[in-house]
């Protein structure tokens, strides 16, 4: 049996890997009004720039090009290359603001559709959505409300999707992910409606998991049953961006990829039942520009090593599941789905990993991402116009921050610069 496609007893032998999968690959109404016509996730994508000489931007893709999620043979052609090299299921993210959804489109003909044979679960992506891509983090463009009915009505909007017989169990029960559950006003009294709710309608009891986001590691306090990691949320590894030589000022973190991965491999949580995750490669520049996390050396290797090393210590503890972060969040830097860059690398580390292959002991690519100064070599010359034009940058960049941040706390000066603010957005989408 080829490495790039695990055998049946291979499969059985690890836990399964389940993948989060993004569905915001399509035009909406929403977007449009928002964005522009036509706004999808590849259109931050194809406008990503590398920020520093040999920094891997754009990322593109390759067997699939830039698809549309309205189409079920795009769908289908996910499903079978996903299952080919060992991938178990998606777990897709889930808009729901108080009964109204949002990018459900690629969802819902999936339930429709008995061809598109692939176990799923969901994550409610519950967090309200501003311009925090183009700076104006304090524009509300979809609030999560938390409103007293929208817990019975979110569960009920729900029972259908759990009841499917692809939708995945944990111990015989509909496995649910919350992103934000720190968001909530009251998660714990929350979940008890939803499992009072399911026990009613006849479904039975239900997996509450926490994804571990935005400093919360402790998915207990919120009465759920399980935690399951986000990396990199919750990282804990050096910014080593000051060795790097930007091409403009730079705002953002640069970590290793080794140091952040070690960083998550044994690491130990309250309440003890956590699902690990890995993440092929991360870099949401296409997202951030200068204000971005990039992992430096995600590849194939690294993250071979990685995901050997979590499949080997789930065994260990008796884990059912494994995530990878992600499928397809293009705009991230974060996707097992092939490339122009490395192809079919990811899933073929994926499969090997399946398949019992242990080829490495340790990271095997840490080299600086393009350092200032390399041993044996001098710095590189700095000049007095070059570096008065970063300071400027730097702290006229600073100032417009603090501007934007006094003028959103002032409701009158905020609606009266809101219309210029879209204009100048405008103007400069169409540079």
């Amino acid at each position: 049996m080829s490495s790039s496609s695990p055998s049946p007893d291979s499969l059985a032998d690890n836990p399964r890997l389940i993948a989060f999968f993004l569905t915001q690959f399509h035009p909406t109404p929403q977007n449009n009004r928002w964005w522009g016509k036509g706004f999808t996730e590849w259109t931050n994508v194809t406008k990503a720039v590398p920020l520093y000489e040999g920094h891997y931007q754009p990322h593109l893709p390759s067997d699939m090009g830039f698809y549309d999620l309205r189409l079920r043979q795009t769908r289908h052609e996910q499903i079978a290359l996903a299952k080919q090299y060992g991938i178990g299921g998606f777990c897709y993210h889930y808009y729901w603001f108080s009964g109204e959804r949002i990018l459900n489109e690629p969802l819902d003909d999936m339930l429709a559709d008995p061809q598109s044979d692939m176990p799923f679960c969901l994550c409610w992506a519950n967090e309200s959505w501003t311009r925090r891509w183009d700076g104006a983090d304090h524009e509300i463009l979809m609030e999560q409300k938390y409103r007293p009915i929208d817990d019975e009505n979110f569960i009920r909007d729900l029972l259908p999707v759990l009841q499917d017989p692809r939708y995945i169990r944990v111990n015989g029960k509909p496995f649910l992910i919350v992103y934000n559950p720190q968001h909530m006003p009251n998660a714990k009294a929350s979940s008890e409606v939803w499992r009072k709710y399911c026990r009613e309608q006849g479904l039975g009891e239900i997996h509450i998991c926490a994804a571990l986001t935005h400093r919360n590691e402790d998915y207990v306090q919120f009465g759920f049953d399980s935690g399951v990691e986000f990396p990199p949320h919750n990282v804990r590894a050096p910014n080593i961006s000051a060795e790097v030589d930007f091409f403009q000022p730079f705002y953002g973190t640069v970590m290793q990829y080794a140091d952040v991965a070690a960083s998550y491999i044994g690491r130990q949580y309250k309440g003890g039942n956590v699902f690990k995750t890995v993440f092929p490669s991360w870099d949401n520049a296409a997202r951030t520009n200068a204000r971005a996390v990039a992992i430096a050396n995600g590849v194939p290797d690294n993250y071979e090593f990685w995901l050997s090393s979590t499949v080997d210590a789930a065994k260990a503890a008796g884990q059912d599941l494994v995530f990878i972060n992600a499928w397809n969040e293009w705009a991230e830097g974060c996707h097992l789905e092939p490339d122009r860059r490395f192809g079919h690398g990811f899933l073929e580390a994926t499969a090997r990993v399946l398949a019992g292959e242990r080829r490495f002991t340790s990271f095997s690519v840490t080299t600086p991402p393009n350092p200032r100064q390399t041993a044996g070599q001098p710095a590189p010359v700095r000049g007095f116009y070059t570096d008065l034009a970063e300071v400027l940058s730097y702290h006229s960049a600073r100032a417009l921050g603090k501007l934007r941040t006094f003028v959103s706390r002032r409701p009158l000066l905020r609606a009266m610069a809101l219309p210029m603010v879209r204009v100048f957005n405008r103007l400069r989408a169409k540079k």
